[in-house]
């Protein structure tokens, strides 16, 4: 499957795409989460939010 494919599944409500695309970005947003050389999960948490929103709002 395509990244595009994967984003239209997600974008209409697939839960293993959306879990394919943020296994996909996990380590960016990892290296994100981490203030101080500690993983902030609260932060990661958040960041993992924020893509899922962004998956919902893009346009394809």
């Amino acid at each position: 499957m395509t990244f595009e494919e994967m984003l239209r599944r997600a974008k209409t409500g697939d839960h293993e795409a959306t879990t394919s695309i943020l296994t996909m970005y996990r380590p960016m947003l990892i290296r994100y989460a981490i203030i101080n050389g500690r993983l902030d999960e609260d932060l990661y948490q958040e960041l993992c939010i924020t893509l899922m929103r962004a998956i919902k709002l893009f346009k394809i």
